[in-house]
């Protein structure tokens, strides 16, 4: 994650010198729950460090719908305004896909609304087009988890082609659009949920395992056979009065006996999540260079209009 943070520090440096503009994100947080403040807090202290500007706006927990849509729209219609996040969950009484598909596309950097997730989807018809060799080559945004498992596979020097691979976990902010990666790279996926009989079993045939589930310590030793890639997803918190904040954040997997059989496995917490949150600065990048690339044409264009 540091090396990304890295590499995305000179990319801005160099917009920066390019164009004048300063990436920019919008970050709307609803409510006071504790976790919440605490994951906004770590990707607003990584933006700032990697030279990413960013627009908080906090609302209470009394807002409605019309409060938080009227935020975003404020964000949409600011050109200085380069990607949105809108941090989950909101509060139950809100309808959450109502309030994502609010967020204009081109800055949807979490890739949460619906017409990037079926975008994503439709993609799937042409698997082996150009653009698909690379995320920084699609027009639209891929969800940053997903994104932020791929990227620790690639450093670390791990192909999925032709792999079976096991994703336990259905949810679409995870495993649905990080099925449909895994089948974009050609491994044999298989998606396990609470519904499914013999998920250990199914588990025990995966030469790779991404699970993001939410239940911890569920993978044991023994669901695992030698040699596999295991990705835990998973963001469990457990009471423990001793702990500096009373409770101790693990993952769905056991990792101090999953580490004697893996060949390699992420740790919770270190792991996954700051991947992810540079996969959101990354992203963040991805869409100033966007709205760079349209000012061009915009000028192009309109030098053309006038020469006529």
């Amino acid at each position: 994650a540091n090396t990304v943070r890295k590499e995305l520090k000179e990319e801005i440096s160099s917009i920066k010198k390019e164009s004048g503009l300063v990436p920019t994100l919008g970050v709307v947080l609803v409510g006071n729950s504790t976790a919440s403040k605490r994951y906004v807090s770590k990707k607003r202290q990584a933006c700032v460090k990697v030279g990413i500007n960013v627009m908080d706006c906090q609302l209470s927990e009394k807002s409605n719908e019309a409060d938080v849509q009227a935020i975003i729209q404020m964000f949409n219609n600011n050109p200085k305004v380069h990607a949105i996040l809108v941090q989950l969950p909101l509060p139950p009484s809100m309808n959450e896909r109502k309030i994502l598909d609010t967020i204009r596309i081109d800055k949807d950097v979490d890739g949460l609304h619906s017409a990037s997730l079926a975008a994503l989807s439709g993609s799937m018809q042409n698997p082996d087009h150009e653009e698909w060799k690379g995320a920084d080559k699609l027009k639209f945004f891929v969800p940053c988890t997903p994104l932020a498992c791929l990227e620790l596979l690639d450093r670390s020097g791990v192909s999925v082609e032709g792999k079976r691979v096991v994703v336990i976990g259905r949810s679409m902010l995870v495993g649905m659009p990080l099925a449909l990666l895994l089948t974009r790279r050609n491994a044999t996926v298989t998606i396990v949920h609470k519904k499914s009989k013999d998920i250990q079993k199914v588990v025990q045939e995966a030469d790779i395992l991404f699970s993001a589930v939410g239940k911890a310590h569920m993978v044991q030793k023994d669901w695992l056979k030698p040699g596999v890639v295991v990705v835990d997803i998973g963001t469990n918190y457990i009471l423990n009065p001793k702990a500096e904040i009373g409770f101790d954040l693990v993952g769905d997997v056991k990792f101090d006996d999953a580490v004697e059989v893996a060949s390699l496995i992420t740790p919770v917490p270190g792991g996954v999540g700051p991947m992810t949150i540079s996969m959101l600065l990354w992203n963040t990048v991805k869409a100033c260079k966007q709205h760079m690339t349209k000012k061009k044409k915009l000028a192009v264009v309109s030098t053309e209009t006038s020469a006529c």
